[in-house]
């Protein structure tokens, strides 16, 4: 489940971004493009070049969904952790602080450019 009220999102894995639910679009507004989407059992998170967008699947037949966003522009500052030497499932962390105090934390699971994912949030935040 993906909730950013409890501040952490982990085991997410890449996926294509023809992947991406397709109720994403709705939320999109004039000129967001989606740029890296990855996933969970059944949740989503997209980053965008305005935003983080969650999608949590939620119930049974997974017809509810929540949809969450964490915009770039309130970013007061991010950290990210490479994969270590050899570890036997690689992983990588994002933490996100806003400038309310909120925090956000994502464990990305196996091959993920999580420098390119600093990128991302380094180009529409500075």
């Amino acid at each position: 489940m993906i909730n950013f009220n409890k501040n952490s999102v982990f085991d997410l894995k890449p996926i294509e971004i023809s992947e991406v639910r397709n109720e994403i679009q709705t939320f999109l507004i004039e000129g967001e493009e989606l740029l890296c989407a990855f996933k969970t059992f059944r949740d989503q998170v997209v980053f965008t070049n305005k935003r983080i967008i969650s999608i949590d699947v939620q119930g049974i037949t997974g017809k509810r969904k929540s949809f969450s966003t964490l915009p770039y522009s309130t970013i007061q500052f991010f950290e990210i952790q490479t994969q270590g030497f050899m570890e036997i499932v690689p992983d990588s962390e994002l933490f996100i602080q806003y400038a309310n105090g909120f925090t956000a934390q994502f464990e990305f699971k196996g091959n993920v450019d999580i420098c390119q994912i600093g990128k991302i949030i380094s180009t529409y935040v500075l």
